[in-house]
């Protein structure tokens, strides 16, 4: 994968971008540009999959679906791979997922893009007009939870440990950010 990258002059079209199929990193397509980071952490992949399962009883009762790192189409060109997504009806064997079918965009912060995710990302989930947004700090499971309002987020609530997260849109849930947290 490493030489489809190098030997790429640029810019990626979106094409060129899913012609790379599964790759051990996270590649993500910014409007004709590569963001490549590595695997998640062991802590990063334990919250997401704690969240996934606090979340898939009510997408189920609600008839959506939960997925992890899928590739997300937020307009032609433009494809980040969030860290869950609550989606409508899709197509399971197709490689994208479109914006359109997305409720909920969520994010588990890592330190080393913490600002993507808190700037980039969230004004380019805005502008595909998801309507949640869920930010999930890494090192302490606090929740926070974006409710779009015309053309950008709102913060609806925070949650931190100690507290619930009550969700009653897109899905039905309650969430306890300490125990998404691994036990030591």
């Amino acid at each position: 994968m490493t030489s489809a990258l190098f030997g790429h002059g640029g810019p990626w079209t979106e094409a060129d971008y899913l012609a790379l199929g599964e790759t051990p990193e996270r590649v993500e397509l910014f409007d004709g540009s590569l963001y490549v980071t590595p695997a998640p952490t062991p802590r990063h992949q334990h919250l997401s999959r704690r969240l996934a399962g606090a979340l898939d009883p009510g997408a189920e009762t609600a008839g959506l679906h939960v997925l992890e790192a899928v590739n997300v189409r937020l307009r032609p060109g433009r494809m980040p791979i969030p860290d869950l997504v609550i989606t409508g009806e899709i197509d399971f064997d197709e490689p994208v997922v479109d914006a359109a079918a997305v409720h909920l965009v969520c994010e588990i912060l890592s330190p080393s893009n913490a600002s993507t995710d808190r700037v980039l990302k969230m004004h380019y989930y805005a502008t595909a007009a998801i309507p949640w947004y869920l930010l999930v700090e890494q090192d302490t499971g606090a929740l926070h939870l974006y409710r779009l309002r015309g053309s950008h987020y709102v913060e609806q609530s925070v949650t931190k440990p100690g507290d619930i997260l009550h969700l009653t849109e897109p899905v039905i849930a309650e969430i306890n950010p300490t125990a998404l947290l691994p036990r030591h």
